[in-house]
């Protein structure tokens, strides 16, 4: 068990006010704890030990230090919120609870994913949902870290816990050194901290890999004299060389970890005797100039291998990383590696983010000017952007950094847990209803409440990163309208949105189906052939099945004039005996529409029956003309009408001049005339009261209304009667100051 000792300047700067110091933290856990074990058998006072201990040689700041001695005594108070800010400080119990907020994150996930077969098809899907859910617990953790100290405190506490099963020589369960090694250790490596993620991927390794890891440690311990001894010999070679050039260095071994033995075995298929960074050292000197002096002098005391050379000064890793690696060929004809960089890029690689702390002082010669310690807003976006690129360890390789850098910069989620610790990535600001819709439609539309981290909560509240949702739905049910309402704050989620709108476009054509089957039948009835084949009429009248015949005539957007003309095999022998005279002598008389006074007059023709096309909807003062129609007087269309123009060009003969009475023009008529006026709007809450509020002061009798939303947008149409064509015009001035209201026009 590694319980080091805590170095004395652990306390706290005079800038940190009264901040009690590690001591009386560590103090206090003993007197709270007395005895109390972790759920992995280690005295809890030895684990707040040994992570406060590895927390204090990332050199992070005093908070920190005292939040890792003291987040796994917080369930052994009784108030501890109360207790911890009232001896420790606000900071210090906010970093607490956001580490205990992690521990929520267990290894339930990757046990789930890894139940799958591991064979044939079912076992490379289990493969991929087991890399999602890596990807998705990663981001998580990095989610949680609103303060990234939050994270080292994480891997901090893993690391005395491997420690403790080391020194114990206890096996763990398998799922902690696979966590760790799909988790904390990549996270450790992103992050930049060396430090941690040696350590962490060489017990984890142990722990995973016995075997394998004691036969490359027994290869390693039977040439240690051996290499140690050569190595010894290059460092006093070089360091002569370095003393002639006037060159300022320090030169040591380089530790060499099991894990990344193994990792490159494997990799490149090679055996242990074919490594080159077996034997390996590491030269720090004072400044960037100095490093590229140093490697010049290396290839001239020993032969480089030219494609072992990296240079990560000019081209750094993705988290940050700079040095110099070089591969050269020893006296003895085997190769060895050396390594080359700053003290400052030394110290960026061994704590990584952590060394934000250590320079905080700097301002922006801070991380050798690649990112400004004076703006912690501006450094932790930077962080960010780098921690979520999961280029070599999610990705396979197989995506392009850029690519995968620039989708992590866009990223814009929270990530919560299903009841079975599954992690669902959500767009901020996601709701209960949302998280439903992500799992599968059919429980978004039965979804009626919702728990969150086990209490009951309205389906617009806003989750939040870490929490456990679980859906509360009925058997059989569907969405309600209130959940498109912005303003109402259901849903979040675009796609959940477009689901919603999709059950109700289907529940408004399933309607129009059955109005239009409706209508069709009552036709076929009046026709007397209610015998017809349904499928072949809707096939002579060009639709591919009934049901798109039923809506368009349930959306009154087909005439039932067509079928009729189908049914006596249209288009129907034009009845060139039934001239103007004839229709006038059969019609009723009267000059009208609605009941008598539509006044419209046809030119050369008296008493003749005459009806308002609904296609066009005329209204005086619109230019106007009349078709002769079979059987129901003559139809009045405006005389732009694509209708009658239609109809007009194909039987000249039947087209009649008409034009409105002189009492209409004049105003004083006492007819109304239906006419469309079409507006397009942004859906909001009272939208349809305002628009109905215009109708009602501009004193226009609505007869009619269809609504459609699509895309937080509403579609309406509104028939309303009107005595001029006047009245429109101002109701469409005054529709278009409504709020949300994008256009209004009248129908044409």
């Amino acid at each position: 068990m590694s319980s080091d000792t805590v170095p004395p300047d652990s306390t706290v700067s005079a800038d940190t006010g009264a901040l009690p110091s590690l001591e009386d933290a560590l103090a206090f856990v003993r007197e709270h704890a007395a005895d109390a074990r972790l759920s992995t058998g280690e005295p809890l006072f030895e684990h707040a030990q040994g992570t406060a201990s590895a927390m204090s040689r990332l050199n992070v700041d005093p908070p920190a230090v005292l939040a890792a001695a003291l987040f796994n005594l917080a369930p052994h108070l009784d108030d501890p919120e109360a207790t911890l800010e009232a001896r420790f400080g606000a900071e210090v119990t906010k970093l607490v609870f956001d580490v205990r907020k992690l521990l929520r994150l267990g290894t339930v996930s990757l046990r789930a994913a890894q139940a799958a077969p591991e064979s044939g098809r079912e076992g490379r899907d289990a493969q991929a949902a087991r890399r999602a859910q890596v990807e998705a617990l990663r981001k998580m953790l990095l989610a949680f870290a609103q303060d990234i100290r939050v994270v080292l405190i994480r891997l901090a506490s893993r690391l005395q816990s491997l420690r403790y099963y080391a020194a114990a020589k206890i096996m763990p369960a398998p799922e902690i050194a696979h966590e760790t090694l799909e988790i904390y250790a990549p996270l450790a490596n992103r992050l930049g901290i060396w430090q941690l993620k040696w350590e962490l991927e060489d017990l984890a390794f142990r722990f995973q890999e016995p075997v394998t890891y004691r036969r490359i440690a027994k290869l390693l311990d039977e040439k240690r004299v051996e290499r140690e001894s050569y190595v010894a010999e290059a460092i006093m070679r070089l360091k002569r060389e370095l003393a002639a050039a006037q060159i300022s260095a320090e030169v040591s071994g380089r530790p060499k970890h099991i894990y990344s033995i193994w990792k490159k075995m494997r990799g490149k298929e090679i055996d242990f005797s074919e490594l080159y960074d077996v034997r390996a050292f590491r030269v720090i000197v004072p400044d960037i100039k100095d490093c590229y002096t140093v490697l010049g002098i290396v290839h001239n005391l020993w032969q480089p291998v030219p494609k072992e050379f990296d240079d990560y000064i000019s081209r750094p890793k993705p988290n940050g990383y700079r040095s110099l690696h070089t591969v050269v060929i020893g006296d003895d004809g085997r190769a060895f590696e050396v390594q080359i960089r700053t003290q400052e890029m030394h110290q960026f690689a061994e704590y990584g983010v952590a060394a934000h702390w250590r320079y905080k002082e700097a301002g922006a010669k801070g991380y050798g000017g690649q990112f400004s310690a004076s703006s912690s807003y501006d450094e932790k976006i930077a962080w960010l952007r780098q921690l979520l690129a999961w280029k070599d360890d999610v990705s396979d390789g197989r995506q392009p950094w850029e690519q995968l850098r620039q989708a992590t910069l866009d990223d814009d989620h929270i990530y919560v847990l299903t009841p079975q610790a599954r992690v669902i990535a959500l767009p901020q600001g996601a709701t209960p209803l949302d998280f439903a819709y992500h799992l599968h439609s059919e429980l978004g539309h039965r979804c009626r409440g919702a728990r969150v981290d086990g209490a009951m909560v309205p389906l617009n509240t806003q989750l939040r990163n870490g929490q456990t949702v679980e859906v509360v739905a009925v058997k059989e049910g569907g969405p309600s309208r209130d959940w498109l309402n912005p303003q109402l704050g259901y849903l979040h989620s675009p796609r959940a949105r477009q689901k919603v709108r999709a059950w109700f476009n289907a529940i408004e054509a399933q309607e129009n189906i059955a109005n239009g089957r409706a209508m069709v039948e009552k036709t076929l009835q009046r026709e007397g052939r209610t015998s017809v084949n349904l499928d072949q009429l809707a096939a002579k009248l060009g639709f591919k099945s009934t049901d798109d015949l039923f809506s368009v005539v349930g959306k009154e957007e087909f005439s039932l004039r067509n079928i009729e003309h189908a049914l006596h095999n249209a288009p129907a022998p034009e009845p060139e005996q039934e001239t103007p005279e004839q229709l006038t002598k059969r019609a009723s008389g009267a000059n009208v529409a609605h009941g008598g006074s539509s006044g419209v007059l046809v030119v050369g023709v008296d008493a003749l029956l005459t009806q308002l096309a609904r296609c066009c909807r005329p209204a005086p003062p619109d230019a106007i003309s009349g078709f002769v129609t079979r059987g129901k007087g003559m139809s009045i269309h405006r005389s732009d009408c694509a209708t009658f123009l239609r109809m007009a060009s194909r039987a000249p003969e039947r087209v009649l001049h008409t034009t409105w009475s002189a009492d209409v023009m004049d105003g004083r008529g006492q007819s109304v005339y239906p006419v469309d006026i079409s507006i397009e709007a942004t859906d909001r809450q009272g939208l349809l009261r305002d628009i109905s509020e215009v109708f009602a002061r501009e004193k226009m009798n609505v007869i009619g209304v269809k609504t459609q939303s699509r895309r937080n947008a509403a579609y309406m149409q509104f028939t309303v009667e009107v005595s001029n064509s006047a009245q429109i015009q101002r109701a469409c001035v005054l529709l278009g100051d409504v709020s949300g209201v994008l256009r209004a026009l009248r129908k044409s």
